[in-house]
């Protein structure tokens, strides 16, 4: 168990990184050069020097600007949302004990199954009824939480919190709701990371639902990307040069966020 990863480990970490690396490595070239790089026989392995002239061209084809403010505050919003209450909902599930609650965790994880296309027609007519289309509240208010999240955190704090915690803390005259807040969310950390993570990145690279709800003068990142290229003509230049920069607030936020992501996996991985 001690012996450190040979050759063959390292390899395919190296061939793994490299693979995942390469569609955003060959976006940036595409998108660094003028739109005839992809009609060569030989392509550049360099990225050129017209990253930003087609980056300018970017903001002044399509609301870019727009589309990065509501990405961004919708993603935000969502996975903010959806740790909490999805942490709330497994904790319950977990560690509380009420009447029909294996039935109802059957029933959450049912709705896995069914596909999201199928309650598009419903979900348009319920936001139309509200008055929502066209606005941010159509993408967020059905993400606030998910099934997955729900399931997800429930299987983590089944095993993360000793029962005889929550029995200590309801002996010292602890609150339902204080026992969460103070036993139930530190120990959830490592996953909620996870599943934050995780949320940010589903809502921000969505396409499907933005592109029923949303118009083309309130768009997201997804949206402005298909508004360059729903022309005759396709600038795949242009297209991969959006492709790369809707990619770059991501990067910085794994960045900015990835050693405490670690940090707080290995903390809770930590027994005794």
């Amino acid at each position: 168990m001690n012996r450190r990863p040979g050759f063959l480990v390292y390899g395919l970490l190296t061939a793994f990184v490299l693979g995942s690396a390469a569609p955003l490595y060959w976006s940036l070239i595409v998108g660094s050069h003028d739109k005839s790089v992809v009609t060569q026989r030989v392509p550049p392995f360099i990225p050129g020097g017209e990253f930003f002239s087609n980056a300018q061209r970017v903001f002044d084809t399509v609301e870019f600007w727009k589309a990065l403010g509501n990405s961004l505050l919708v993603s935000t919003v969502c996975a903010t949302s959806v740790v909490f209450f999805c942490t709330l909902a497994g904790y319950a599930f977990a560690k509380l004990r009420f009447r029909g609650s294996n039935a109802l965790m059957v029933f959450v994880v049912a709705t896995l199954a069914i596909p999201t296309q199928l309650g598009v027609i419903p979900l348009f007519i319920q936001m139309a009824k509200l008055g929502w289309t066209g606005t941010v509240w159509a993408i967020i208010v059905p993400t606030l939480v998910t099934a997955f999240g729900v399931f997800f955190m429930r299987q983590y704090l089944v095993d993360a919190i000793p029962d005889e915690l929550i029995e200590a803390a309801r002996v010292d005259g602890c609150t339902m709701f204080g026992i969460f807040r103070n036993v139930a969310i530190p120990a959830a950390r490592p996953a909620a990371a996870i599943l934050w993570l995780f949320t940010f990145m589903t809502v921000w690279t969505d396409f499907f639902w933005p592109m029923i709800v949303m118009p083309s003068t309130n768009p997201t990142v997804q949206i402005a990307l298909q508004q360059l290229q729903s022309g005759y003509y396709v600038d795949y230049a242009l297209v991969l040069c959006a492709a790369v920069l809707s990619t770059i607030p991501l990067l910085i936020l794994f960045v900015l966020t990835g050693r405490q992501l670690v940090a707080g996996i290995m903390q809770g991985a930590v027994k005794g």
